[in-house]
């Protein structure tokens, strides 16, 4: 009777070696010359400097390392788990309230210049980080271990964003470029896209696309294909250096923003702007669509008495701006009227990035803090100081509740929300 193997052929073939150098160097001549013939490993002379030498006693006494190593964890989870019946209980918060609280659970440095953009991978316990140091840096969030360094721009890196599976990872740079990686092979980058006038400064992939998105110093926004490479769309209206794009959630619409003091919403279909918002008194940093989750608790804050429902909830009605005018403002996408300012950073506000939940909003800011606003009353509810110098940048991850945020001081922390 066959049974199938769990092992690969290449498994197969390293076992048969290790096994045939541990009866080689052990004098078991016979056996060894049987399981020579047998695997048809007739070429086989065992080597001290081959991978397979020693190889069946290494694994062997690991093994019985591990084995020692499972019954101390276990005795330690039966403790703790003794421990935690007789734990007094409290009611928990629910996650939909959890926010970061400090201190940090870890400060990950290695970049040699300002951080530009951490992300989150969407599946995996990964983050990405992009500095004016040219590279970007892979991390391990769960334990804080630094994995890899990806080279390949030339100057500052500006932006990095994953797709919405995690298979690429698409990067831009002030030197003219946006750079895909392979995060399935390596991150090896597998395409570069040329086409920008001047420095990019913003990079994302539209929702169930394969459409990236880019803006750049240039003035213009630009639609390129992923798989081809080829630009499709260059969406022209800003008067100056194009800040930020951001999509919507539902890929239709794209908010960008400028030194021209204005943020705009563009239609992907036509190309064209559908709306102009003009209230900041200096430049536009960032802007994000709220997403359908936030509506509720926005028009709890605005006094709204509308009651949600699927035609009235769709992505894209609101739009959030952060600008060096120290202020957050809330906009009507269809009407284009400011609802509401939120006032409380001292200084530039770099990026905004919305609760899981949608229920609260967090800003980072070159004051160096962290501001969580709850979107029910558009109050600020917590000041977190973060970094000992400006803060450029901050993700929420989506599958595991912690924020990371990134700084002029070169370092990139990783909060615990709870």
């Amino acid at each position: 009777m066959t049974t199938t193997s769990i092992l690969s052929e290449r498994q197969k073939d390293e076992l048969h070696k290790a096994i045939l150098d541990y009866l080689s160097s052990s004098g078991f001549n016979q056996a060894f010359l049987a399981l020579k013939a047998e695997t048809e490993n007739d070429d086989f002379t065992p080597d001290p400097k081959q991978k397979y030498a020693g190889l069946l006693e290494k694994k062997w006494t690991s093994v019985i390392r591990l084995q020692k190593k499972i019954m101390e964890l276990e005795t330690k989870t039966t403790q703790m788990q003794e421990e935690l019946n007789n734990a007094p209980t409290r009611k928990p918060t629910s996650s939909v309230d959890w926010i970061p609280r400090a201190p940090e659970r870890h400060s990950l440095v290695g970049h040699r210049s300002p951080i530009t953009r951490v992300v989150f991978h969407p599946i995996y316990q990964v983050l990405g980080s992009a500095s004016e140091d040219t590279t970007i840096k892979i991390w391990d969030y769960e334990s804080g271990e630094y994995e890899r360094t990806l080279k390949g721009h030339t100057k500052a890196v500006q932006d990095i964003a994953f797709d919405a599976k995690g298979n690429h990872l698409v990067s831009c740079s002030a030197d003219l470029t946006i750079k895909v990686w392979d995060t399935n092979n390596d991150y090896k980058c597998i395409r570069t896209l040329y086409g920008h006038d001047h420095s990019v400064s913003s990079v994302a992939v539209i929702p169930t696309t394969d459409i990236i998105v880019s803006a750049s110093r240039d003035k213009t926004i630009k639609l390129w294909e992923m798989s081809s490479g080829y630009c499709v769309k260059t969406l022209v209206g800003h008067l100056e250096w194009v800040r930020s794009v951001s999509p919507s959630e539902d890929g239709r619409l794209l908010v960008s923003c400028s030194n021209d003091q204005t943020a705009r919403v563009w239609d992907v279909q036509k190309g064209e702007t559908k709306m102009e918002f003009r209230g900041h008194e200096h430049v536009v940093e960032c802007a994000i669509f709220l997403p359908v989750a936030s509506y509720p608790f926005v028009w709890e804050w605005l006094e709204q008495n509308v009651k949600s429902s699927k035609d009235q909830a769709v992505p894209g009605q609101y739009i959030i701006t952060g600008s060096r005018d120290k202020t957050i403002k809330l906009w009507d996408t269809a009407s284009g009227q400011l609802l509401s300012t939120l006032v409380g950073h001292d200084n530039w506000v770099r990026e905004m990035v919305i609760h899981p939940s949608g229920k609260y909003l967090v800003s980072a800011s070159d004051d160096k803090t962290m501001k969580i606003w709850d979107l029910k009353s558009g109050r600020c509810i917590k000041t977190i100081e973060a970094h000992s110098h400006f803060v450029t940048c901050l993700s929420y991850c989506t599958t595991t509740p912690l924020v990371a945020t990134g700084s002029v001081d070169q370092s990139l922390k990783i909060w615990q929300c709870r």
